[in-house]
């Protein structure tokens, strides 16, 4: 996010705030450069999803999955880096290492019967043998544990909290059962499947662990039964690779970046999560070029075991020096923008939403702003949603780097006034097969896929032309504004001082 000499406007990216919540209108033409409206029509869902089955097929050549340290994720790196090579684009695959949870123990024994309960990323672990206390059921409903009355009404002092996954995070749950007096946590899962790779985001207070959709109901009817949770696990350490591709053209001491995760879970090809994402930007860089007409060079990047805990990311960051980190104007992120009961979010820049974690870094309210005001064009709501650290803007923010980005949502719950305004169901997850095997190709809201392309398409262009608002610079157009209005009031003041000679 500079040199606004191309511009009449950038999407109004005129404002210094974000803008409110966006609401439906007619569709018009966003405002802006021609490169971006003329990308955002180029970038279309068939070209997106020739990537997706792709992507698809990938899974099913191996195993069913793309989740890092597999054979499915290295042919996805080779996919995506191909395509990018053949376009002429500067291409890396850097590789990053980092340690993965190798299981020592994952069970939890009830009334002579062991369940699988695989431990958590962040969790604590039990010690040997584990730990034992009465198994408490908190009662499901649509935000089950979610909130700390959920836990009234029966003693979770000393005992194992089973909790049935939806509604907010993993890390909301397990603080509940902590302050209730839980000693330890299983979160059953609320699609089929294993409860697998799964993190708290941050340290968490008590053993927290997943099982099964189905062992999650039948432990249900043993409430009250003793149950020992034996989680443990040593590390080791394992090598994998991002993608990283830049425009041979722009400034490279202002870049634009735009990441997608390439990674799927275990379970599943992962084609909304993060297939989407990944295809979506890569066919908006096939779609630019190496070589636009941009003043700001534009790096894309596809990121590996952000499923293990948004490690790619993270190294990658880490990696660069403070220098280098400046010549970053800003990050767009992308992580699931087709989920099947989608909404639309966009990442709360500026924390008008008071969704929770606050406002981003200076400049994230300004993308939060170019997003909206894309939305608002095309006649689309939209809503803000948090900055929660769970995707891959997180080491981004971390650094002080302006973030935005969008998001379909996930395990989350459709409310009513969601559905009326978007379509889709209410009282469902935005994603129902949110990390499962059946996130395939078929997953996909192809609607909220061909908007959110644009909006992708649009902004990123955008900011290839200018960021200055995010530098903190104001637009030229509000510049010469201003220096109209000086002169102007320096012509009155010379008229004035003509008056009182005269």
């Amino acid at each position: 996010m500079s040199g606004r000499s191309k511009l009449a406007t950038v999407l109004a990216i005129s404002a210094l705030v974000a803008a409110p919540t966006a609401t439906a209108s007619a569709a018009t033409e966003p405002e802006g450069p021609a490169l971006a409206k003329k990308l955002a029509k180029k970038v279309t869902v068939e070209g997106i999803n020739r990537h997706l089955i792709a992507f698809q097929r990938i899974g099913d050549r191996n195993g069913g999955t793309r989740a890092a340290l597999t054979p499915g994720y290295d042919a996805s790196v080779d996919y995506v880096a191909g395509k990018l090579r053949d376009e002429g684009f500067i291409v890396s695959t850097p590789t990053f290492n980092f340690d993965i949870q190798v299981s020592d123990a994952k069970l939890a024994r009830v009334d002579g019967v062991n369940y699988e309960a695989i431990v958590m990323t962040a969790s604590p672990q039990t010690p040997v043998g584990g730990v034992t206390g009465p198994l408490r059921v908190v009662p499901e409903d649509a935000t089950t544990g979610c909130e700390a009355t959920d836990f009234a009404g029966q003693d979770f002092t000393g005992s194992v909290a089973l909790i049935r996954r939806g509604g907010c995070t993993f890390e909301q749950k397990h603080l509940n059962a902590f302050a209730a007096g839980a000693i330890a946590v299983l979160v059953s899962n609320n699609v089929d499947g294993p409860l697998s790779n799964v993190t708290l985001t941050n340290p968490g207070k008590i053993p927290t662990g997943g099982v099964s959709k189905a062992d999650g109901t039948t432990l249900a009817g043993k409430a009250g039964l003793p149950i020992t949770v034996d989680m443990r696990y040593h590390l080791e350490t394992r090598t994998q690779r991002n993608v990283i591709a830049q425009t041979k053209t722009g400034r490279t001491n202002n870049v634009v970046m735009a990441g997608s995760h390439l990674d799927s879970v275990e379970v599943g090809p992962g084609i909304n999560d993060n297939g989407s994402g990944s295809a979506s930007l890569l066919e908006t860089a096939l779609q630019l070029g190496s070589r636009p007409k941009v003043d700001n060079a534009i790096r894309f990047a596809w990121w590996g075991a952000e499923e293990r805990g948004l490690i790619g990311s993270t190294k990658y960051v880490q990696s660069l020096t403070f220098e280098q980190q400046l010549d970053i104007a800003l990050y767009l992120n992308f992580d699931m923008v087709a989920s099947p009961n989608a909404a639309y979010f966009i990442y709360d820049g500026d924390n008008s939403d008071n969704v929770g974690a606050g406002p981003g870094p200076y400049g994230s309210a300004q993308i939060e702003k170019a997003f909206a005001d894309y939305f608002v064009a095309k006649g689309v709501p939209t809503e803000g949603t948090d900055f929660s650290g769970r995707s891959d803007y997180g080491e981004f923010i971390a650094q002080g780097i302006p973030a935005g980005g969008l998001f379909t949502g996930a395990e989350g719950v459709k409310t009513a006034a969601q559905a009326a305004k978007w379509g889709g169901t209410a009282g469902v997850a935005y994603d129902p097969c949110y990390h499962s095997k059946c996130d395939n190709l078929g997953n996909i809201d192809r609607t909220a896929l061909g908007r959110n392309a644009g909006a992708i398409a649009f902004v990123t262009a955008a900011y290839g032309v200018s960021t200055e608002d995010v530098n903190g610079v104001p637009p030229r157009a509000k510049r010469a504004d201003a220096r109209s209005a000086g002169k102007m009031s320096l012509a009155a003041h010379d008229d004035h001082d003509h008056l009182a000679v005269a």
